[in-house]
Formats: C-alpha cells, sequence, structure tokens
C-alpha cells in the first residue's frame, strides 16, 4: 500500500473532476458517508484523489486511512460493506458526499454509525 497520499494529478480521476477539488494541505477531503435510503449521517473518512478514483469506478468506498497511511476499502476486513449509490461534491469543492447502502456497521466499534454514541448535551 501507499504511504503517502497520491498527488493531485498522479492518478486516473477525470481531470474535470480533479480541477474542482480543494483538498487540505495534506491532499485530502472529508468525505460524508450517509445511507442512501434514509438519510442517515455513518461515518466520517478522508479521501484523496485516487480513493475517489476508486470510489467511483468500483461502487466501494475506499478511504485513505490518516492512521495507518494507506488506502483501505470499507468492509474488505469487517464486511461492513458501502454500496455507492451517488457521490456529490459540496459547492466549495471541499466536501465529499457519499450516499451509499451500508451493510452492517459503518463505525469501527461496531455501531450503526460513528455519531450515535455519544451525543453531547445541549444547553437549556
Amino acid at each position: 500500500m501507499s504511504t503517502t497520499p497520491a498527488a493531485p494529478g498522479s492518478t486516473a480521476l477525470d481531470p474535470a473532476i480533479a480541477a474542482r477539488l480543494k483538498r487540505t494541505p495534506d491532499g485530502l477531503l472529508p468525505a460524508v458517508a450517509q445511507q442512501h435510503d434514509t438519510g442517515e449521517v455513518l461515518m466520517l473518512g478522508w479521501m484523496d484523489d485516487e480513493a475517489l478514483h476508486r470510489t467511483l469506478t468500483t461502487g466501494r468506498c475506499t478511504y485513505w486511512s490518516r492512521s495507518r497511511s494507506e488506502y483501505w476499502v470499507k468492509g474488505d476486513t469487517s464486511g461492513h460493506v458501502q454500496h455507492v449509490k451517488q457521490v456529490a461534491l459540496d459547492c466549495d469543492g471541499d466536501t465529499l458526499l457519499v450516499k451509499v447502502d451500508q451493510v452492517g456497521a459503518a463505525c469501527h466499534t461496531g455501531d450503526r454509525t460513528c455519531f450515535d454514541a455519544d451525543v453531547l448535551p445541549l444547553a437549556q
């Protein structure tokens, strides 16, 4: 596996798409995974150009792991696959919304989402 994200323009990502992306200094974009039919927000991952290319062409979510410094396809080890239904770029070009059909838990902790275990209290 790669030890650093692919440099912009070094992948097979459509150049017209790549030109619209506003990446972090390390070449990444946040990618919000959302259940396509319920709107449930599942998780946040990171993609570079290569991960986005793989996601668009394989129909499976591929992310860049910042902690492991490698690409990972959601579900390859856990079986909790994300089948891609739609990918959208936000109006600023700096965030992706990936609508998926989630099989099993989306969170590495085994929870359905990464956002249901620690809801913060709102001031009254």
